[in-house]
């Protein structure tokens, strides 16, 4: 272009600049946050009696005395934290435990405020004796639910009462990969936490060949999980039967990692506060591969956060802040959970 005049040659380089500056923001715009969060939302019962179970003490006549208003006051209180912890936007996925029943999920989702976020749902059926079930929420244009698996826990010890099935959700992302979504509810610590570590070990066993299985049989296995496992990251069924560890600077995509490990020792830091202490119950656990930036899908700052709003939280006899929990023993107070919910944000190249 010698001969071209020199507004000619400007032309040309003023379209180029701009024929970049658009594909650079295209391949910004390419980049989706899908925010995914977890939160156990204690006790979500209806107040209708089922036989079969053991929910006497949710009934309107039962010992917390259980009516529609305050059922429907929960499903609310629901709705602002889901809202709250999305933020501009609704999360992609909201996994949720102690919640009844199909019924308390469809109200959630179509009778109550949250049903201007349009979500879809899957929940368990599982054998636990008060009728306690997980459930995954699901935004349909973001996450292409492909499969639905739950899954049963045989404990070693016979003796061991039934608990929650772990629920298994397949989809598909807006770049075509594939994310497998485990959302979790293990045995609780009753009767003490060395007494009832087999059966959460056990739990931890289940999960842990099911990632297996995922590992051998896809190129690259997208997998996140979720869950109230009524254990820290470092006690046995996560650190050394599931096998997620600390957060490594190489990480191999064929492991688990913890994103609350290498913070449980943290002032202050926890999901549920017992006795006055701060635990970190309620966690993510991801594959390795998410911990990549060159992944097609990988965790935003390869880290999890812990919703902690002031609306979430009231202050104890001791001036100390403490979860906003729906009742306080046999006393009712009105707020959300005894747990915290948590959420990490995955970029989908």
């Amino acid at each position: 272009m010698g001969n071209r005049p020199k507004f000619f040659r400007k032309s040309v380089e003023v379209a180029v600049v701009s024929l970049t500056m658009i594909f650079l923001s295209i391949g910004i715009s390419a980049q989706e946050n899908f925010r995914v969060m977890f939160y156990n939302v204690e006790n979500l019962f209806d107040t209708k009696d089922d036989p079969l179970k053991d929910d006497d003490e949710f009934l309107p006549d039962g010992k917390f005395r259980w009516t529609g208003r305050k059922y429907w006051k929960k499903l609310k209180n629901i709705t602002r934290v889901i809202t709250a912890v999305g933020g501009m936007h609704s999360p992609a996925l909201v996994g949720l435990c102690e919640v009844e029943n199909d019924s308390v999920v469809f109200d959630l989702t179509a009778r109550s405020p949250l049903r201007a976020q349009k979500y879809d749902y899957i929940v368990t059926d599982s054998p636990d004796e008060r009728g306690i079930d997980v459930a995954l929420l699901y935004q349909r244009d973001q996450f292409k639910l492909l499969e639905k698996n739950e899954y049963r826990i045989s404990f070693s010890d016979p003796a061991t009462g039934p608990s929650r099935n772990i629920l298994h959700a397949v989809g598909q992302l807006v770049n075509g990969d594939t994310l497998d979504v485990f959302v979790c509810h293990f045995p609780s610590r009753s009767g003490g936490q060395l007494a009832s570590e087999p059966a959460r070990k056990d739990a931890a066993l289940l999960l842990r060949n099911k990632t297996d299985s995922l590992f051998c049989c896809r190129g690259q296995a997208h997998i996140v999980i979720m869950g109230d496992f009524n254990d820290h990251p470092n006690d046995k069924s996560l650190s050394c039967v599931l096998e997620a560890q600390m957060l490594s600077d190489e990480p191999n995509e064929r492991e688990l990692y913890n994103l609350f490990y290498h913070r449980i020792k943290e002032t202050g830091f926890g999901t549920y506060k017992f006795r006055g202490q701060w635990e970190v119950l309620d966690q993510f656990i991801v594959s390795g591969n998410l911990l990549s930036k060159n992944a097609s899908v990988f965790l935003k700052n390869n880290e999890a956060t812990v919703f902690k709003a002031d609306f979430l939280l009231e202050e104890d006899k001791k001036g100390k802040k403490r979860p906003y929990r729906t009742y306080m023993g046999p006393v009712y107070k009105g707020g959300f959970s005894d747990h915290l919910p948590v959420f990490i944000d995955l970029i989908i190249k």
